[in-house]
């Protein structure tokens, strides 16, 4: 029997993927090719000339006292912004996916609005409010209590950036998810704390360390509105980010290269943890779309 060839209209679409072999080398070349200009060789260059003149002149810089006041601030900074950003982050999302109510549009563009506003704008907007030329602000230095090129300043800066980050990844999964199961532990007589550590916090543990961790490494990296805020002063108010500037600036290269060395392994390392929970997010996400 003869199969007479199919028409072009009745022929099969060809799938999306189903491109020439050498398209998709092509592809596949100029993305690393790319990844390999913007971000591997300006990382390489700049652990080369942290290293230019040894490992113990790199070593001896970091351990200069302004470098390791930078260091110590900036931990500090972010121990105490990403613990209260993540309990922040879980309340808000919880507000957003476990209630219905008036304004939940408005507090869902509350969360994305450090996204959309200039690190620097956001800085100003804080001397504004708490500097030496404000009511508040002039009362606080009054008693001791300066907010605006102090620690506290540089905390509330950094709460403000990384503030998204933990709610942005929370309210997809727990949207997701549903309250199906909460109302069933309430139901079956559990107390509204035993239903949030035995039933929610377990369903969204990779999605609220994810969130976290993406708001360390934003903690640590914040430069914008840690500078306005801060005021620079050598060994009280500078963070890595900004030790790093002083230092370039002053013709320091290896001091300067060597903690921006030490801030890209803190990156990397951050990276790494990333990716390792990416895995097990992805593996949550699949069981929730199963379910």
């Amino acid at each position: 029997m003869t199969h007479l060839p199919l028409s072009p209209a009745r022929r099969l679409p060809r799938a999306a993927t189903a491109e020439p072999a050498w398209m998709r080398r092509l592809l596949i070349a100029g993305t690393l090719g790319l990844l390999g200009l913007l971000v591997l060789a300006p990382l390489a260059a700049v652990f080369a000339e942290a290293l230019r003149d040894g490992l113990a002149a790199a070593v001896t810089a970091l351990g200069n006292r302004d470098a390791l006041a930078a260091i110590r601030l900036t931990l500090t900074v972010a121990a105490v912004a990403v613990p209260l950003n993540a309990a922040a982050g879980l309340a808000a999302a919880w507000a957003v996916t476990k209630f219905d109510w008036r304004g939940k549009a408005v507090l869902i563009t509350l969360i994305d609005l450090p996204f959309s506003v200039s690190p620097v704008v956001a800085g100003l907007a804080f001397v504004l409010l708490f500097g030496a030329n404000s009511a508040l602000g002039a009362w606080l230095v009054a008693h001791g209590h300066p907010i605006v090129f102090a620690v506290p300043g540089i905390v509330l800066a950094t709460l403000f950036i990384t503030f998204p980050f933990v709610a942005r990844e929370l309210i997809p999964i727990m949207t997701e998810q549903g309250r199906a199961e909460e109302e069933a532990a309430l139901t079956l007589g559990a107390s509204g704390w035993r239903t949030f550590l035995t039933v929610t916090l377990p369903n969204i543990r990779w999605a609220l360390l994810y969130g976290v961790l993406l708001c360390n490494a934003r903690a640590m990296g914040e430069f914008g509105a840690v500078a306005v805020v801060s005021g620079k002063i050598r060994g009280k108010t500078t963070t890595m980010p900004i030790m790093i500037e002083m230092f370039y600036n002053e013709y320091l290269s290896v001091a300067a290269f060597a903690m921006a060395a030490l801030l890209a392994a803190l990156a990397l390392v951050t990276l790494t943890l990333k990716s390792a929970l990416e895995w097990r997010y992805a593996d949550q996400l699949a069981a929730t779309h199963r379910h």
